[in-house]
C-alpha cells in the first residue's frame, strides 16, 4: 500500500476526536431516550388517558426502542475503534491483518475490515 493511503498520526488524532465527539453525542442522545435514570432502557412516554394519546405513546415508545437499539450498537462500534486506536491496531484489517485504505477509514471511522474482505464476508451471506 503506498503511503497516501496510509493514516497518518495526524489522520487518526482527528479520526479519535471525531470518534469521541460522536459518543458523547450518542450518550447525551441515549440518555434523552431513558430520562435520568442511567440504567432504564427507554422510558414509556405519558401523555394521559385518552385513546389518541395512548396511541401517540405506543407510537413514540416503538421509534425510541428502535433509535435506542441503532445508538447502543454505534456506541460499541465507536468504542471498539477508539480502543483499537489506543492499542495501535485501528486501520488494519482484523481478518487479513493489512491497513485498510484511508478513503475507507475516513469514510468510516469505526470500520474494522479492509473492503475486499468486507466484500468476501456479505458475498457469502
Amino acid at each position: 500500500m503506498t503511503n497516501e493511503n496510509a493514516l497518518s498520526k495526524s489522520d487518526i488524532k482527528t479520526i479519535k476526536e471525531e470518534l469521541l465527539a460522536r459518543k458523547e453525542q450518542i450518550l447525551k442522545d441515549l440518555e434523552d431516550i431513558s430520562g435520568d435514570d442511567k440504567n432504564a432502557k427507554v422510558k414509556f412516554p405519558e401523555y394521559g388517558d385518552k385513546s389518541d394519546e395512548n396511541a401517540q405513546e405506543i407510537s413514540e415508545f416503538s421509534t425510541n426502542l428502535a433509535t435506542d437499539k441503532v445508538l447502543q450498537s454505534t456506541l460499541k462500534d465507536i468504542d471498539a475503534a477508539i480502543d483499537r486506536i489506543e492499542n495501535g491496531t485501528y486501520g488494519i484489517c482484523k481478518y487479513c491483518k493489512q491497513p485498510i485504505g484511508k478513503k475507507r477509514m475516513l469514510a468510516r471511522p469505526v470500520a474494522s475490515a479492509c473492503i475486499a474482505c468486507k466484500t468476501k464476508l456479505q458475498s457469502r451471506v
